[in-house]
């Protein structure tokens, strides 16, 4: 029984094993079958990849043969072109020296025909002479005397009457061409403004403008040296300043701070160095509208630069640039009655007072300093003449700059062009802050309450806190010694220092 066992797990086991190395064998059987398939299948896509690239390049060198043999063509024909063309110039060249071996033949025989005539003349000539007992010079010279004697007095009184009429012409016609030119202007009337309204829509703003203890009014003021107003009035609040570009500073600042809502002394100075920037954009953009208004081209940007800084600038109450631009239209008109050159008499009307803009940084009066800037930038001579030459301690020494001179006179002198207060005024004003800035260690000195008070930013590191206490002292004493004013003025020298770091 236990052999039988035996004998039949035997069994079991050679079954089973030769069953398993059946199922190997037929499986690598297989696996090499299905190797073979897929290795003919890529070799045959291979072979298809070859031909497909094969076929492609076959077609690259088809039209690559094409083309060069398109270009080929081409250059033939152009190579044949070529040829004619200068068969066709050999041809005109030899058909011109033709035409010119005939000229000279024909320039020879003319020649030939003046000598002769001169001959002839100079026959005549010595016939006449000996007829008249007189040479060809003798008888020019008694001719001319004839006629002297005829003509001379009649030339005289030809010349007197001229005069005559020319005398009591002359102011009559210059009033008619200047009435003529003002005719065609109509310009406004100054005003004396030194005062900005600026319309609030809450009430509650203008205690965010005074901040905690009038800290963020103090901000503005020092920033922008410009006097704020913030009374009783409803719904307003007034910048006083006689500097117009600080007025202006201050009116953008103040919009910028009502429109965000915030208003703080670090968000007021950032508020006026953009409103800065935004003014310095419009003194551009205003020194181009006015060369475009008055319709010259190819000015300068550093003369456009200066124009534009005109139209914060004031002379006797009357915006610099609006006179310029005016004096220039009426110089335009004027040269063109006059005869004289209008684009010349325009660009120095102009900027004949470019001066104006540089006054307190150049020494010298303001159209020699118009002048010197015309040449330094490029502007031609004539111009720079003409607006040098617009004021009576130099001589006008062209017509457009004695246009300028009239145009200047005329602009001024016209009703409501000037106000005299202002300009006294606004002299005070410069006078007094000049004053104020001759002493070493001021940082800036602002002129506010219609010269009332002087605020003085000195700079910490220069002036310590007694140093400052003697210096408002010192300046007092040279305002009260040097300055003519009504009233007393108040002397604010303000100190500040600062402790800046950065968290990084």
């Amino acid at each position: 029984m236990i052999v039988l066992t035996i004998v039949l797990a035997i069994a079991s086991l050679l079954v089973g094993g030769g069953g398993a190395y059946y199922y190997v064998r037929r499986t690598q059987g297989m696996a090499a079958e299905e190797a073979k398939k897929e290795l003919a299948k890529a070799k045959k896509e291979a072979e298809a990849m070859i031909s497909k690239a094969q076929e492609e390049a076959d077609k690259r060198v088809d039209e690559a043969r094409k083309e060069e043999t398109k270009r080929r063509s081409e250059l033939k024909e152009l190579e044949q072109k070529v040829i004619e063309r200068q068969e066709s110039l050999d041809k005109k060249l030899d058909e011109l020296d033709k035409r010119g071996q005939g000229l000279r033949k024909s320039e020879d025989g003319v020649e030939a025909l003046k000598n002769e005539i001169r001959e002839i003349r100079a026959k005549q000539q010595e016939k006449l002479e000996k007829i008249a007992k007189l040479t060809k010079a003798d008888a020019a010279e008694k001719l001319m005397q004839m006629t002297e004697r005829d003509i001379k007095e009649d030339l005289k009184g030809m010349v007197a009457k001229l005069q005559n009429d020319a005398k009591e012409n002359a102011e009559e016609q210059s009033a008619m061409i200047l009435a003529t030119t003002m005719e065609r202007m109509a310009s406004e009337v100054t005003a004396e403004r030194t005062v900005t309204a600026i319309k609030l829509e809450d009430e509650e703003m203008k205690g965010r403008i005074i901040g905690k203890e009038g800290r963020n009014i103090q901000a503005l003021q020092r920033a922008t040296g410009v006097d704020i107003l913030v009374d009783e009035t409803p719904g307003m609040v007034v910048l006083s300043s006689f500097d117009p570009v600080r007025r202006e500073v201050a009116r953008q600042a103040m919009e910028m701070l009502l429109k965000d809502g915030r208003v703080h002394p670090g968000r007021i100075e950032e508020v006026v160095e953009k409103a800065q920037n935004q003014v310095q954009k419009e003194v551009v953009r205003a020194g181009e509208d006015a060369a475009r208004e008055v319709g010259i081209v190819g000015v300068p940007k550093e003369i456009l630069q200066l124009l534009g800084e005109l139209k914060y600038r004031t002379s006797y109450g009357q915006n610099v640039l609006r006179h310029s631009i005016e004096i220039a239209h009426l110089a335009g008109v004027l040269a063109e009655e006059l005869g004289a050159n209008a684009k010349i008499a325009k660009y120095a009307a102009l900027t004949h007072d470019l001066g104006k803009a540089l006054t307190h940084k150049v020494e010298g009066k303001h159209h020699h300093i118009s002048g010197e800037m015309l040449r330094k930038y490029g502007a031609p001579e004539e111009v720079a003449k003409a607006a040098e030459q617009h004021h009576d301690d130099m001589e006008a020494t062209t017509l457009e700059a004695l246009i300028v001179r009239i145009c200047d006179a005329i602009s001024g002198a016209r009703p409501g062009a000037r106000n005299i207060s202002a300009e006294n005024f606004i002299e005070r004003m410069k006078d007094l802050e000049n004053t104020a800035t001759s002493f070493e260690g001021v940082d800036k000195a602002f002129a506010i309450s219609a010269g009332r008070e002087i605020r003085i930013i000195v700079q910490p590191k220069a002036i310590d806190d007694l140093h400052a206490i003697k210096l408002a002292r010192d300046i007092a004493n040279k305002i009260e010694s040097t300055l003519q004013y009504p009233g007393t003025i108040k002397v604010n020298v303000i100190r500040e220092t600062r402790a800046i770091e950065y968290a990084k």
